[in-house]
């Protein structure tokens, strides 16, 4: 991923805030190595979280990082699409427009 693909308030946060942003990627790769599930399989997960917090950010910044691991863009829709019954269908809605942008980007 290139400087130009990442948020420029997350660029911000790195550059004012070095040692807390090192630390959070720190502990975001143990926390990844600590168990069996695959990289694509996390960045789904993630996905997911960030959608039930209505998250945009990270769920675009997920959505993104599950296609470079491998995932499909049916993948993405169906982590978020399975929420409905547990989140409700206008944060599963917001969600699909977040990752519609990823994938209109991508395309």
């Amino acid at each position: 991923m290139s400087s130009k693909d990442i948020p420029k308030h997350f660029q911000t946060l790195k550059q004012r805030f070095p040692e807390v942003i090192a630390a959070s990627e720190e502990l975001g790769k143990a926390a990844k190595a600590a168990g069996p599930i695959d990289e694509k399989a996390v960045h789904l997960l993630q996905m997911a979280a960030a959608t039930a917090i209505r998250s945009h950010g990270a769920v675009r910044s997920h959505a993104r990082r599950a296609l470079e691991a491998g995932a499909s863009t049916q993948e993405l829709y169906h982590a978020v699409l399975v929420l409905i019954s547990t989140l409700g269908f206008p944060v599963v809605a917001a969600a699909v427009g977040w990752i519609d942008d990823v994938v209109e980007a991508t395309d």
